[in-house]
C-alpha cells in the first residue's frame, strides 16, 4: 500500500488494481471500490442487487467486485460508510469525457447543470465538472453524477461543498 499509511492517499498502481479490463470499460459504466484498510464493513455486499461483490469470509475482508456481472447500477455508493465506491463511464459523452458518480455528504447539494470544482484525493483542485445527476434519497447518502475529462478518471474523487465554493 506504497504511500497509503503515510498520506492516506493510495498509489496510481493501488487505484489501477480496482479498475476492470479495458474491454470491460468500454462496454459501459463500472463500480470500483477504493477500500484499503481491513475493517469490520460489508454493507457494500448486500446491497449490490447482481451479486457482484463477493461475499466475504470474514468481515474484515477487503471487498472485491466481478466486473463480469457489474453493470455500474451505483446501488452500492450510497450505502459504503466509507465513501469508498465510485462509478466510472468512460463511454458517457464526448471520447475525451467521461462520468463519475461519487457520495457527497455536504449540503447544500449541487443542482443539475451546475458547474462544480472537481477534487482529487488530497482535496486539491482537479477540474471543473458539470453535474450531471443528483441521487439524493431519504437517509442515505447523496451520489453526484459529473461530467469530467476522461484523462483524470484516476484522479477525480470528490467535489468541492458549494458553501466552501462560495466563500472562496
Amino acid at each position: 500500500m506504497s504511500g497509503i499509511k503515510s498520506t492516506g492517499v493510495p498509489s496510481r498502481e493501488l487505484i489501477e488494481s480496482t479498475f476492470p479490463s479495458e474491454e470491460r470499460r468500454k462496454s459501459g459504466p463500472f463500480a470500483v471500490i477504493e477500500c484499503w484498510q481491513e475493517i469490520p464493513c460489508d454493507p457494500c455486499v448486500a446491497s449490490c442487487p447482481f451479486h457482484s461483490i463477493a461475499d466475504m469470509q470474514n468481515i474484515n475482508d477487503l471487498p472485491v467486485i466481478d466486473h463480469s456481472t457489474c453493470n455500474g447500477c451505483g446501488v452500492c455508493i450510497a450505502q459504503c460508510p466509507g465513501l469508498a465506491i465510485f462509478v466510472i463511464d468512460e463511454t458517457f459523452g464526448a471520447e475525451d469525457e467521461a462520468s463519475i458518480r461519487i457520495p457527497h455528504e455536504f449540503t447544500p447539494l449541487p443542482a443539475v447543470g451546475d458547474t462544480v470544482r472537481a477534487l482529487n484525493r488530497d482535496g486539491s483542485f482537479a477540474c471543473e465538472a458539470k453535474v450531471i445527476k443528483v441521487r439524493n434519497t431519504k437517509s442515505k447518502t447523496p451520489v453526484i453524477e459529473i461530467a469530467i475529462p476522461a484523462r483524470l478518471i484516476l484522479d477525480v474523487r470528490a467535489i468541492e461543498p458549494l458553501s466552501r465554493a462560495k466563500n472562496i
